[in-house]
């Protein structure tokens, strides 16, 4: 059984509590959870917390009939998390896709919390992750003295979802080996997990289900292979439509980031945010905004994710080396080390953009002299 602690957690030098640095979804938005959950009377499948109709809420945001308002989590096309939430009140495990930058892991963790009341049954995907992540492993210490049992079991999280009727998460899916992901292909379509070696199986009980998340754009990707595929309904999240949409979401959660470690508020830099997001989005797009004048692409992302941790960062360093004020001289190194990944191709494309676009633009001369002594 997962143990969730809010807001604190045990301090490995002692007895007194910690503050966490990221609590987990459901500690963070305990609140507006308890008020959805206190004002939802919508039919709630088994074991979920709330209705479908309250877990889209608590994602896109709202205002209940009490009053009280649900922050959103998501800033995106309502439709496509009503598929998502739909998806998981069927048999069907659901796999939100996109490139790297797109919430995907954000929007996973909160349907988790939303559903469930529990984050924390992840699966991280990496190069490594070996078949027992995903099934089960055994405490060698009792198998040795005593053979196999249940006793010596440890079971994934994967194996504890399935027993408890939680939701399950499994991150980078497209990370993990081809022949650890298609381990999940009897536990999605039969809803079984067998034990051979205890001669036992663990059946899924209601409310089971998994959200994986998976990009095909990053180096060292596995493609799924078709019949795992198809045990899943897809949801593509896609990049913020526009320049609005995602200085919205870079200001909303940059201003969460900065509360937690006590950064200066983000309305202050307002200016310098629309800045950073045009930057990313002009490069990644390969054309500026009034659409008229092509320009080349890094071979980075610059993904809503990268912006988010470029502001962040600057608002780190206006707090600390200057007069708490976003500035152009801020946000200019972490744009410089976003951009330029390819120290030879990703260099040329930067300094081009600086000279033909950021050099010429209205407004932008402190800008283009913060980047230009960072780049030099």
């Amino acid at each position: 059984m997962s143990v969730s602690v809010d807001p604190t957690s045990v301090n490995p030098m002692g007895n007194e509590p910690a503050e966490t640095l990221r609590p987990h979804a459901e500690d963070a938005f305990a609140d507006e959870l308890a008020a959805l959950a206190a004002q939802d009377d919508r039919p709630r499948p088994a074991r979920w917390k709330l209705s479908p109709w309250g877990v889209a809420t608590y994602l896109l945001g709202g205002v209940l009939p009490d009053g009280t308002a649900i922050s959103p989590k998501y800033v995106g096309p309502r439709r496509l998390v009503e598929v998502a939430v739909s998806t998981l009140a069927t048999d069907r495990a659901l796999l939100l896709l996109g490139v790297p930058g797109t919430a995907k892991t954000w929007v996973s963790e909160h349907l988790a919390a939303a559903v469930s009341g529990d984050s924390t049954l992840l699966v991280q995907g990496t190069a490594g992750t070996p078949e027992e992540a995903i099934r089960y492993g055994w405490n060698y210490a009792q198998l040795l003295a005593q053979g196999p049992s249940r006793d010596a079991l440890v079971p994934s999280p994967v194996m504890r979802a399935m027993a408890e009727g939680s939701t399950v998460r499994v991150e980078e899916l497209t990370r993990i080996p081809a022949d650890v992901q298609d381990t999940l292909i009897t536990i999605l379509s039969e809803k079984t997990l067998p034990i051979p070696e205890l001669g036992q199986e663990v059946q899924a009980v209601r409310g089971f289900n998994l959200i994986a998340t998976a990009n095909d754009r990053d180096r060292g990707v596995n493609e799924l292979s078709s019949a795992l595929r198809r045990r899943f309904n897809t949801v593509v999240l896609p990049l913020p439509e526009s320049v609005e949409a995602e200085v919205d979401i870079v200001t909303r959660r940059v201003d969460q980031l900065g509360r937690s470690l006590d950064l200066p508020a983000v309305p202050d830099g307002i200016d310098e945010i629309r800045r950073v997001v045009t930057v990313f989005r002009e490069l990644r797009d390969g054309v500026i905004a009034d659409g008229r004048t092509k320009v080349k692409s890094p071979s980075g992302t610059l993904s809503t994710a990268e912006a988010i941790s470029v502001v962040t960062g600057g608002l780190a360093l206006a707090a600390h080396f200057g007069d708490g004020v976003l500035r152009p001289g801020d946000v200019a190194a972490g744009i410089l080390g976003a951009v330029v990944r390819d120290p030879a191709a990703d260099r040329v494309v930067w300094q081009e953009y600086l000279e033909a676009v950021v050099r010429e633009r209205a407004g932008w001369t402190d800008f283009y002299r913060a980047c230009r002594e960072v780049s030099a």
